[in-house]
């Protein structure tokens, strides 16, 4: 009976990330301040081990944690914190094309003074050349919505996923 219950009680412990349901919280914590809090904390318990996606989303959380911190040094080191994650996590998986389009959405959002500027051309190629093989509707509208809304992307090329 007890190891009925320790299986139940760590079923629910070990609840596993749903992807649309963190693409979700990533968007809306982007769009609203008030939301980098919860979607921190619906990725916090990932580890470096665990799908580079999620690897990619726990950085940008704490990156934009960052963003709310009190000093300069808080801010920059939580953002440091959160790059070296989203770079880890593109570096394990260098060709997956939502790790990359995080980062650029970072990059782009990110103050010129932190110098994290420099992949954005890369990104923007290799995000526009994968486009039309994305088999994910949701991750697919999530991307096209972005670029859609980006001041980073030419009418050309947004004119190019229609």
């Amino acid at each position: 009976m007890k190891y009925f219950l320790l299986l139940i009680v760590s079923i629910f412990a070990f609840k596993s990330l749903n992807v649309k349901e963190v693409r979700t919280a990533y968007r809306a914590a982007g769009e609203d301040n008030t939301k980098v809090e919860a979607f921190y904390k619906l990725v916090s318990t990932v580890k470096k081990t665990d799908k580079a996606v999620f690897v990619a989303y726990k950085g940008a959380s704490i990156a934009m944690l960052a963003k709310g911190k009190k000093t300069i040094k808080e801010k920059k080191t939580g953002f440091i914190k959160g790059v070296e994650l989203l770079e880890f996590a593109i570096k394990k998986e260098p060709n997956n094309i939502e790790a990359r389009f995080i980062r650029l959405s970072i990059q782009e959002n990110t103050p010129k003074l932190l110098k994290y500027k420099g992949k954005i051309a890369e990104d923007k190629h290799f995000i526009l050349s994968q486009f039309k093989q994305i088999r994910d509707n949701h991750l697919k509208s999530h991307i096209k919505d972005y670029i859609m809304k980006s001041k980073g992307f030419t009418e050309e090329e947004k004119k190019k996923l229609q």
